[in-house]
This record gives structure tokens, sequence and C-alpha cells, in this order.
């Protein structure tokens, strides 16, 4: 039977300070110690010889950065993917593999010129002095076994919370799974935003490694929760895990007033809340204030809509589309027309929204703290920019690279409506005028950070991804609008350059471990690649950089 809650368990999604104490506290054995190189390439190849090949000589001649042999490189890094962006730049993306197993955080990125030429490469690998794995790379566990751990784990956290649930204390061991399950996550546990897989892992270790399964827990219902394990393949121990909650033309009136036109579609006497001009769709549903995703698909009798939310966040979904495509030559989240999905009216008086990694959920906000959520393109444009990022750099919700993340995500939030600096103006504290979530330009004004001594060093919020992303965001202010900062003058190129270069570094140069450092190295090498070496852009980008402290 399923269980009906009231509370946020995990998952800092937009606001984090919001989620409740069932969320998954990050341990100590974080993944994201692979911290990326940054090398600039300087030799030319012949013209005539194969990209491919151009990757992998330039890889080979800078083996020793990654603590490999050359041998190494041709045998560990596989290329997963080649991509030629809107500006004609080519984009490798690699994984580094150990016999036929990927290592976690171990990408790397090559970029070439419009010449074809590698000019740049960011990434970390497993150097070969730590490539030796206790108990080998035979699971002793199975997939099923990884995913049912991770499923008590999270059903005990939720049934810590919920008060018709009882915790058993019954410990599991590995050889002995099958003989000791009970059900547990089968009373607690409702309905999945995703079906749990477990996929198997070599997990750095500081000077080790290990073999373990990488699975998550996705739900819908008791909760709105998004919890990454990595289980031991050997002995069914966590050794890691964190919370990546990071959610015909139709006429109706949005949560602030103003009339819309979208499109929907009609199916028989009937008009759906469905899109079938962009991409694979843009389709809207109603949870109908239970824990329910995607819930029922919306639909009205005279294609007059009335429920506010549903109308901003299908309309908003599509300005969204809109906004990639035309600005990025992007085909919706992944590239391939990925289908938007939204669900509105999410729980009760929730005061939240998310990406839970296949879709949107938005909450109605207790009117006091925010309105409905959806009513804000700077929330939408924030969240479904998590799905870019996990379609394409993977940034670990965590630390620097969480914060990273987040910052993305503000950035072409705060772009696709260039109302102001401010992030979720429009539905925070609708009581007081002018309030916001975040700002690009002042960071400080909301407690974030502007400069990287001042960071926030702790371990809440994920090491403080909602936090420390004030020091990206004043960066990139400063590119686009320019000033002075800690008495270094930045020169401005404007909004459509900054976002341009911040757009190209994100999806196609960073990696899922990467670093402040990492990142200014790969935003000024965006946009050299963009504009030339020496150019004002790249100068720009460099000078925001030193402004904010990030060396």
């Amino acid at each position: 039977m399923k269980k009906k809650g009231t509370l946020l368990a995990g998952g800092t999604l937009l606001f984090g300070v919001l989620a409740s104490g069932a969320g998954a506290e990050p341990s100590d054995s974080s993944p994201v110690e692979l911290t990326p190189k940054f090398v600039k390439e300087v030799a030319k190849a012949p013209a005539s010889a194969p990209n491919d090949q151009k990757v992998l000589n330039f890889l080979q001649k800078s083996s020793k950065t990654l603590g490999l042999s050359s041998q190494s490189v041709q045998k560990q890094l596989r290329i997963v993917k080649r991509e030629k962006d809107s500006n004609g730049l080519l984009h490798y993306r690699l994984q580094q593999y150990i016999g036929d197993i990927p290592v976690y955080g171990a990408v790397q990125t090559v970029h070439l010129d419009k010449e074809e030429q590698v000019t740049s490469f960011l990434g970390a690998a497993i150097a070969e002095s730590y490539q030796t794995i206790p108990g080998g790379t035979t699971p002793k566990i199975s997939a099923a076994d990884a995913v049912y751990i991770a499923e008590q784990e999270a059903a005990s956290r939720i049934a810590q919370e919920l008060d018709n649930a009882r915790v058993t204390d019954d410990v599991y061991a590995a050889n002995s799974l099958e003989e000791e399950r009970i059900s547990l996550s089968d009373s607690v546990l409702g309905e999945h935003a995703a079906e749990p897989k477990a996929e198997l892992y070599i997990y750095p270790e500081g000077d080790t490694a290990r073999l373990v399964y990488m699975t998550e827990v996705n739900l819908i219902d008791p909760v709105l929760l998004r919890t990454r394990y990595f289980v031991d393949a050997q002995d069914g121990s966590i050794v890691f895990q964190y919370d990546i909650l990071g959610m015909a033309t139709g006429r109706g009136t949005g949560v602030l007033g103003d009339s819309k036109t979208f499109t929907t579609t009609q199916s028989g006497s009937t008009y759906q809340l469905r899109d079938t001009t962009r991409g694979n769709g843009i389709v809207t549903y109603t949870a109908n204030s239970r824990y329910t995703w995607p819930g029922t698909l919306l639909t009205d009798a005279d294609n007059v809509w009335t429920d506010a939310a549903a109308v901003d966040a299908h309309a908003y979904a599509a300005t969204v589309y809109d906004y990639y495509l035309d600005k990025f030559n992007r085909d919706s989240l992944d590239g391939n027309g990925y289908q938007i999905r939204s669900t509105v009216h999410y729980g009760s008086r929730y005061n939240n929204a998310g990406w839970n990694g296949v879709g949107m959920a938005y909450g109605d906000g207790d009117g006091v703290q925010f309105r409905q959520l959806s009513g804000d393109p700077d929330v939408v444009g924030h969240e479904l920019t998590h799905g870019v990022t996990e379609f394409t750099s993977g940034l670990e919700y965590l630390n620097e690279p969480g914060a990273l993340n987040e910052a993305f995500s503000d950035i072409i939030g705060n772009d696709v409506q260039r109302a102001n600096w401010l992030i979720g103006d429009d539905v925070y504290t609708p009581g007081i005028p002018g309030d916001a979530l975040r700002s690009l330009a002042n960071p400080v004004l909301y407690d974030q950070p502007d400069h990287y001594d001042d960071r926030y060093r702790g371990t809440a919020d994920n090491g403080g991804v909602h936090t420390n992303s004030g020091i990206i965001n004043k960066a990139y202010y400063l590119t686009a609008a320019g000033g002075t900062h800690n008495g270094v003058t930045v020169p401005g190129i404007g909004r459509d350059k900054a976002v341009k270069i911040y757009y190209n570094a994100f999806v196609y140069y960073l990696t899922p471990t990467s670093n402040f450092a990492a990142a200014r190295d790969a935003l000024v090498q965006s946009a050299v690649d963009l504009y030339g070496a020496g150019s004002a852009e790249a100068t720009s980008v460099g000078l925001a950089f030193d402004a904010v402290g990030v060396h």
C-alpha cells in the first residue's frame, strides 16, 4: 500500500534549504577526488590525418599528464561521443575503461578548431599506479542485490519520517541477500520516476580503487527523492551516496495574470496540453496535489485554459525549448528532441520544483514563501537546464562540480527571461516586492559569496552547491555586463557572447568532476576557440575569474 507523505525527502533542487531530514548526507568517500587537468595544444597534425587519429595521437603525447603509458591511453581511453557545434568546432568526449568496466568520473574532452586541429584537453584518469583493485573485477553480488541494498537504505530513511512506517534493524549479509529480503522497501517505497538499474564501475578512492555498482532510487511517492548510491560489488556495503534532485493553439492565463498562447493537441472533442511541434513533444500533467508523477494528462473542453500553473509550465517549457534551438541549435535537453514532461500541482502547498532525471515537478507553494513555482521562466529554465547538464558534462551534484552545475542552470535560466539579473523573483515571497532567490550581479545580497576566498567549506547543501554557485554567477555577470570587482576591471562583452562561451564550455568541455579552476580553463579556451587567442572575449573571461579569485 502506498503511503502519502508531506515532506521533501532529499534532493536539493532549485532551493536546497528546503530539504528535510530524510535527505542522504554525503559520506566522506566522494568520487569527486578525480580532479581534471587542462592541457593546451600547440603542435599541429597533418590536415589529411583522420580526426580520431589526431585525438589519439594528442592523448598519447600527453599520456604522462594522466599518469598513463602511451599503450594504456590507446587501450583504456575510448571515444564515446563526437560532436560538431553550431560554430563549426569539433568536440570529443572519452571515457576511461579498465577492461570493459568504465572508471567513474574518468572522463576526458578534446577540442578541435575549424581547421580540425586539436586546441585543448580537459580531463582525468586513474593513473596506472592506482589501478590495482582489491578483490578484482568480478562482482560477488548481483546488480539486483545492489538495487535492493539501495532501496532498503532509502526506505529506512523515509520510514523514519513517516508516522505510519516502522523501521527494522535487520543486517543484510552480502552472501545471503536472497534469504533475508523483507518487505520494508515494498511497504514504504511507492511510485518510481524511473525503474532502478545498477551498472558496474571502477570507483576511484584516494590511491586505490574498488569495484562498485552505481544505482539510483528515484521516487515520486511517498516523497520526491533521487539518491545515487555506490554499492561495493564484493561485500554489498554502501561506499557513498548523495541526493541529486537538483522537474492547435490554446490560450490561457498564467500565474501572474498574463495571457499566453501555446500549442495544444485536439483529441476528439477535447484538447490535451500536448505540443507535438517541438522535438518529441512537450506534455504537461497534473498530480492533483498528490505525490505522483507524471500524473494525469491535462485536458480542456474549449482550449481556453484556466489552470494558471499548467499554462505557465507548458508555455515556458516551449520557451526554453525554443531558446536552446534558436540560440545554440540544440534540439531539446539531450540534443535529440527529448520529450519534455512537466507535472504541476505536485504535493500540497509544496515549496519547491525540480528536475528528477526524467522530467519536471512543480509545487504550488504555500503563498507566503512561494507562489506556484511554474510561474517564473527563470525557474523553468533553471530546472530544465539540469537536464541538459545530465545529458552533457554530467557535473556531479557535490562540492565545486555541484556549484558549477547550479551556476550553469542559473545562468541559462536568467538568460531565458533576460528581465534582470535575478533568479526566482517572479515567484519567491510574493508579499515582498523585488525579492529574489539569487542575484547574478550581486550574490552577496542573498548570502552567496562573490569571491573564492569567501566560499563555503562545509558539508551542508552537498558542499554548498547553492551557495558557492554565486562565485561563478558573478564571474559570468562581469563577463557579460562588465565592471570593477575586488580591484579588477572587467570589460563586458554582452550577454549574447558571454552565454555562448559559457554554454559551449559547460556542454562540450567540462567533465563530471570539474572544479572551479578547470571551469576557468575551459571557459577561457572556449572563448579562444570561438573568438581567437588574445581576443577581447577571452581576455574578459580571464579577468572575470581573476576578479572572483579563481586562478
